[in-house]
């Protein structure tokens, strides 16, 4: 539960009185008079507050706020001692057992070092909770952003960033790697479903996220910090490669890709993550001129910035990082570098920095400044530990329900030969594919583990699952993974079918983009019988189907949808009309990569397609 007004004034007393205490004992720059310090009054503007406790810092402890370790990499103890200001669960890095009691057990761990140096600074912990709190057995596994995107619902995507807020809260965990704001320009990108479309205004609309992560302030009930990321122009590098180089003007950067952080802005959003990826041949991780002038400066940006993992060590090219990258990435404007295994090196490297003046001692402040204003907003001086009145949320029967919601308006009617969906209830019908049966599949990358996997990862329900419940009881639903076994004696074949996870670079395609031949030999198998055949997707992106598709009697994108299969279920048998709309072009062949709206391109399906059912 959440303190009242008068018991955050009596909290704060406390703890003011036991700062005091500490930094007697530990010795520091005590100024204060005696009774409670300034900075832990819960009454006071922030802005007084960051200004008190700036002033009692030694360099040690701005040094400290300004690293973030990953949590396989640092103990209670190293927080302790160096005064770590963030720690991170990277993809897929999960307490043991993977439980939200025992995620909630290791943050209160990690707070508690932190609440042991003698300032008590609160540490701030950050995952990528990118379509749910995906590192969590059992959380709510929601749509990723290209299905959020194809639903064209910005109130829907605020729920479900209040819904991830509230899995994160009972956890502990405060700070979300999430949204990507990108602007998927190239398909072949690795990292196209983590985008909302591949027009700035979608991306734009869709930061009601934010509001949601954040509630309407920081520091609310269920409140977590949001990032706007990748700072700014990854969805646009040649090629599609990721961490790759953006090659466009100045002009054409402005108009496509920066709308989303403005808007971003606007909204409030605590935190700013840098792209790997260059423009025009600078890494973003030292750009000065993109991160201080136009973020800070032009666009307003009061939050602060965050390295990519391991982003500062790629400014060279060279594997490690060196005193020079980490003097380049802070002046260029980066307040807190993500720096999950040589944080004592980076430490060193910027304490040396500072003392013989390659990074100001200014820069420094300004970056602490910034860290410890939204600290201070999200109220973790006040409320630091985990807030396990929230565990019962995580996968609740109210968030799955969201879940499901999101994945049947998100689904696109692309293709319906004289009507063969909505399937009849009670029909027979026979289901085949990889993706039909199989948790793992459908949720994609950034589930339990960073690239994802086949298999019963999390708990949820299938799309083969949800499809012998919209069935009803008096249907006949079989289902054979590669197609063997079908008969004309059913009233149609649906073919889950699609891309295996990924995640990131490793998802980058460069020979072909079309279905395996598994896949392919799955509906062939299914044509051959002579039932009428739905092929469902179950992708990232648009796949190179066009010289098949004259062959399916219906197609439906599904995207990634995450654990609540039924949602795609309830369009298939018309519980819900299908109302999704494409969030990118489609192409006719791979060969047209990229391939955008307004390009002069013939694609198989423009951008915004979708059909329904009637």
């Amino acid at each position: 539960m959440r303190f009242s007004s008068l018991r955050l004034r009596s909290r704060g007393l406390v703890l003011g009185m036991l700062a005091a205490l500490a930094l007697a004992v530990h010795g520091g720059p005590v100024r204060a008079a005696p009774g409670p310090v300034p900075y832990l009054d819960p009454r006071l503007p922030v802005e007084d507050r960051v200004t008190d406790l700036l002033g009692r810092m030694s360099l040690a402890d701005k040094l400290g706020q300004m690293t973030q370790p990953e949590r396989r990499y640092v103990t209670p103890e190293d927080v302790t001692r160096y005064r770590i200001g963030s720690v991170l669960s990277s993809g897929g890095s999960a307490p043991s057992p993977n439980t939200p009691e025992s995620w909630a057990d290791m943050y209160d761990g990690f707070q508690r070092g932190a609440l042991a140096t003698p300032l008590r600074i609160p540490m701030i912990y950050g995952a990528d909770a990118v379509h749910g709190h995906g590192n969590v057995v059992g959380a709510t596994i929601f749509p990723h952003d290209i299905g959020l995107g194809a639903t064209r619902d910005p109130a829907l995507v605020r729920r479900i960033g209040a819904a991830t807020a509230a899995e994160m809260t009972g956890t502990g965990v405060d700070w979300n790697f999430a949204p990507c704001l990108c602007v998927a320009r190239d398909d072949r990108w690795g990292r196209t479903y983590e985008s909302f479309g591949e027009v700035p205004e979608l991306p734009a609309a869709m930061t009601t996220i934010i509001e949601g992560l954040q509630g309407e302030r920081l520091g609310g009930p269920a409140s977590v910090l949001a990032t706007a990321k990748h700072y700014l122009g990854d969805g646009g590098t040649e090629g599609g490669h990721d961490r790759g180089d953006t090659r466009i003007p100045e002009a054409e950067l402005r108009a496509v890709h920066l709308p989303p952080f403005r808007e971003a802005v606007k909204r409030g959003v605590g935190s700013v993550m840098v792209s790997y990826s260059s423009w025009n041949g600078l890494k973003m991780h030292q750009n000065r001129y993109l991160i201080t002038d136009v973020l800070k400066r032009e666009l307003g940006f009061t939050g602060f910035v965050v390295s990519d993992y391991n982003g500062v060590d790629r400014i060279d090219g060279e594997e490690g990082f060196t005193r020079a990258e980490v003097a380049a990435a802070v002046n260029a404007g980066i307040d807190m570098v993500m720096v999950p295994t040589e944080w004592r090196r980076f430490i060193d490297y910027l304490r040396d920095a500072v003392r013989d003046g390659a990074v100001p001692l200014s820069r420094v402040d300004d970056a602490n400044r910034r860290i410890l204003a939204e600290k201070f907003r999200l109220g973790l001086f006040e409320r630091p530990m985990a807030d396990r009145a929230y565990l019962r949320t995580v996968g609740s029967a109210e968030h799955r329900a969201l879940a499901r919601r999101a994945v049947a308006e998100s689904q696109v009617l692309l293709k319906n030969a004289r009507g063969v969906l909505p399937l009849a209830a009670g029909g027979r019908v026979f289901v085949a594919g990889r993706s039909a049966d199989d948790i793992g599949m459908q949720s994609g990358g950034w589930t339990i583990t960073w690239q994802g996997a086949p298999g019963p990862t999390t708990k949820g329900t299938t799309i083969l699952q949800g499809l012998r419940e919209a069935a009803g009881p008096s249907a006949t639903v079989t289902y054979s993974v590669d197609g063997t076994g079908i008969d004309r004696s059913y009233d149609a074949a649906v073919a889950v079918v699609g891309e295996k996870p990924y995640a990131e670079y490793q998802g980058d395609l460069s020979d072909g983009m079309g279905l395996d031949d598994a896949d392919l030999k799955t509906i062939g198998r299914l044509r051959a019988s002579g039932v009428p055949v739905v092929v469902v997707l179950v992708s990232g992106r648009p796949l190179d189907i066009a010289s098949e598709l004259p062959g399916w009697d219906a197609l439906v994108e599904a995207w990634l949808p995450g654990t609540e299969g039924g949602g795609v279920a309830d369009v298939l048998y018309g519980a819900t009309a299908p109302t999704g709309k494409l969030p990118v072009t489609w192409m006719r062949d791979a060969s047209q990569q990229p391939i955008n709206r307004g390009d002069g391109k013939k694609p198989l399906f423009p951008f915004g397609y979708g059909l329904t059912y009637g």
